[in-house]
């Protein structure tokens, strides 16, 4: 048991704190919206009731579209482009896709690497993107989900203020979807820019996010 939390530290760690997270969003947006009912002269609701809603819902997925799309766009955008002195970029020399050779694959394969990159053919290109097309898959489950949930509290408000309801793609079109989409868009670019502009001359004592502490600025793609 020591060995397996040793092992898989970071992921349980963060997986604790995403549930922890989520449920003091839910807790909290629970209170928020009653505040707010009780102002309008509406009844609360109790908690399992606001964790059903299209409220929560869409609260929860706008946070993991943006988050999707960060990581696949970042994925990509570091296959082909760099940033001279950062430990998220290649150096110059490695930009592109690299050999089958760099990469391990087909005949270039270890004994231990994956199946399907041993396989060759449609197998090991899917697997060679597979990464970035999950979280592409994940970007746009979670942009549909926040539009269906988005539309349904839409229109909610809409009844409620005794106006039409609109349609699914009314509201994919409408300023409510594209204000909830592009605050957090904005939020989660300007986070991995900084992210990688600032490891060229910042450093982290022991992160891989880092390079070492005594590194040269314009040194790329080494960590600590």
């Amino acid at each position: 048991m020591k060995r397996f939390l040793r092992d898989n530290g970071l992921g349980l760690v963060f997986g604790l704190l995403f549930l922890g997270a989520l449920v003091g969003q839910a807790f909290s947006g629970n209170a928020d919206l009653n505040a707010h009912r009780l102002t309008d002269g509406g009844d609360p609701i109790g908690f399992w009731q606001y964790v059903t809603s299209s409220d929560f819902a869409v609260d929860v997925a706008e946070n993991w579209q943006s988050e999707y799309l960060q990581f696949f766009l970042f994925i990509f955008a570091t296959v082909w482009l760099m940033q001279r002195g950062s430990p998220e970029s290649k150096p110059a020399d490695r930009m592109g896709a690299e050999s089958d050779e760099d990469q391990l694959v087909g005949a270039h394969a270890k004994e231990q690497s994956p199946p399907w990159a041993k396989a060759g053919g449609w197998r090991t290109a899917l697997y060679s993107n597979s990464l970035g097309l999950v979280m592409l898959g994940l970007f746009v489950g979670s942009w549909l989900a926040q539009s269906v949930a988005g539309r349904s509290s839409y229109n909610n408000d809409q009844l409620n203020t005794f106006q039409d309801p609109v349609s699914w793609w009314d509201y994919v079109l409408s300023a409510d979807f594209w204000n909830r989409s592009l605050q957090n868009w904005q939020s989660e670019f300007l986070a991995i820019g900084s992210m990688v502009v600032l490891s060229v001359y910042l450093r982290q004592r022991g992160s891989p996010e880092s390079k070492p502490v005594g590194t040269p600025h314009h040194s790329t793609d080494e960590t600590g």
